[in-house]
């Protein structure tokens, strides 16, 4: 279980089947709880309408046994007076809960008729006087002005209604409804509220089929989801898993001129490919040099220890005929090929330049003393890095170019831009232009110094590119304005590191 959830596939299913589920589940409780909102409201609105067309009636003194209202099937209807005493319920009502009060059997009360039928109440000219002035008190506009804000004259619905649920029992059948309570200003019974509901039926069937289909829709959804993301990745990943295959079976076989399927596309994946077919390649050309340099390397220690070797046998044969001189200047050769090997293996391992400071203009005439040819037209320039190497350098192009010139050696140290420039120039036959980059390979020496005596084992330039590299710079092969051969070293100057492009100084 672990291997498969550790798997890229796996996991960018799962997440993407998650983020639909919470996406799912958030869009399907939004709209639950509006289709819920609306169809409440709808109900209540019927309710309303029930209440109002209800207190209508209160208003125009409709007797409560009249009353159309009270009639209606599914319309459960209160009338209470302003102590919440019930005056009138509608038909068959068994049971209420919601309304502010439970009774569904009206209070015995004395009717309209019964007050109309008293002569006591009928001929006495105190009430109806009495009467009289109330209905002149509440006609009076300044005293209808001085009444509260919720107040109302006879015949008058308050605007608008306060809405509940609640349960209802009618004729042994009980539901959920949404009751609306709407208060009236009767002329002869003084404030009443009517309550009214409106059933709750169609919201819940509403809501629950929208539940049922979410609790069926959305797994089989979800399954889709996850199908298809399981799918697309699945085909997205394929060339991946092409080239970790073909990864394995080169480190198996270590053949480094294999190379991985590189899909027809132009995503990500393909450029992972080619990246990866450029670094098989770029090793196998390091490792192709690798064994070069070996057999180079044997090649040309093999020479000067077998001639150190001839002599040292010959002198123990035949101690008269002892070369001293010739064994000294091969044990000087192979020490110098050994140095230059260690340099060059201490180069590849990537060894990083001392960061110090050196004046290359006090260092090119060191190296040049005591070479009679050479002169020296320089100027202060300071560069960061390793002093020794540095030196290694311009000794080795000052050995180059006294192998080659004529009459004269020039060295110049200027500083050009963010860069400085140190060039080594010979009066020689120069190097032709499909040999300027080839000099600086590894063990590679020119028909013209073929000679291991003359030319060396034909380290040199390429220890002094490689150094200039690590140091951040160049160096170049051209010609010199007389005619000869022009080596050209660019280091960045002291504070700028490789890359620094040139004319940003400050002022």
């Amino acid at each position: 279980m672990s291997r498969l959830f550790g798997s890229v596939r796996a996991r960018a299913t799962l997440g993407a089947t998650l983020v639909v589920a919470v996406a799912l589940v958030a869009a399907g409780t939004a709209l639950l709880l509006s289709l819920r909102a609306n169809l409440t409201g709808e109900a209540g609105t019927r309710a309303e309408r029930s209440a109002q067309a209800v207190a209508s009636e209160l208003a125009a003194r409709t007797p409560f046994d009249k009353l159309s209202g009270l009639d209606a099937e599914d319309t459960p209807v209160q009338i209470v007076d302003e102590d919440g005493v019930l005056l009138a319920a509608s038909e068959d009502l068994e049971r209420i809960s919601g309304t502010g009060t439970s009774e569904v059997t009206p209070a015995p009360a004395r009717s309209d008729e019964d007050d109309r039928d008293n002569p006591d109440d009928r001929d006495n000219p105190d009430d109806r006087d009495d009467d009289r002035d109330n209905r002149d008190d509440r006609d009076d506009p300044a005293d209808r002005d001085d009444r509260d804000d919720d107040s109302l004259d006879p015949g008058e619905i308050a605007p608008g209604a306060s809405y509940t649920n609640g349960t209802a029992t009618i004729d042994g059948d009980t539901e959920d409804y949404r009751f609306a309570a709407v208060e009236v200003e009767t002329p002869d019974r003084g404030r009443l509220t009517v309550h009214a509901g409106a059933p709750l039926a169609a919201e819940h069937s509403a809501v629950g089929t929208a539940l049922t289909a979410m609790l069926i829709g959305f797994p089989l959804l979800l399954g889709v989801v996850a199908a298809v993301t399981w799918l697309v990745t699945g085909r997205a990943l394929r060339p991946v898993e092409g080239i970790r295959r073909e990864m394995a079976a080169i480190t198996a076989s270590e053949d480094l001129r294999r190379r991985v399927p590189e899909p027809a596309t132009h995503d990500e994946i393909a450029r992972l490919a080619r990246t990866t077919n450029a670094t098989l390649a770029a090793l196998e050309a390091s490792v192709e040099r690798q064994r070069a340099f070996v057999a180079d390397a044997s090649h040309e220690l093999r020479s000067p220890i077998a001639s150190l070797r001839t002599q040292l046998e010959v002198a123990a044969a035949h101690p008269e005929l002892l070369d001293l001189d010739g064994a000294v200047e091969d044990t000087v050769r192979l020490q110098n090929l050994a140095a230059d090997l260690l340099l060059l293996a201490r180069l590849d391992a990537g060894e990083r330049p001392a960061g110090t400071r050196v004046e290359l203009a006090a260092l090119a005439r060191e190296e040049a003393a005591g070479r009679e040819r050479v002169t020296v037209e320089a100027e202060p320039v300071e560069v960061t890095g390793s002093r020794g190497q540095l030196a290694r350098v311009l000794a080795n192009l000052l050995d180059n170019a006294e192998r080659h010139a004529r009459e004269r050696i020039t060295v110049t140290v200027y500083r050009e831009g963010g860069e400085a420039v140190v060039g080594v120039a010979d009066d020689g036959e120069g190097v032709a232009g499909a040999d300027r980059e080839r000099i600086f390979e590894r063990f590679v020496r020119l028909d013209a110094a073929r000679s291991r005596d003359d030319g060396g084992a034909g380290l040199g330039l390429a220890i002094a590119r490689d150094v200039a590299v690590r140091h951040g710079g160049t160096l170049t092969a051209g010609a010199a304005p007389a005619g000869g051969a022009l080596f050209e070293l660019r280091l960045p100057l002291a504070g700028r590191g490789p890359g620094h492009a040139p004319g940003l100084d400050r002022p």
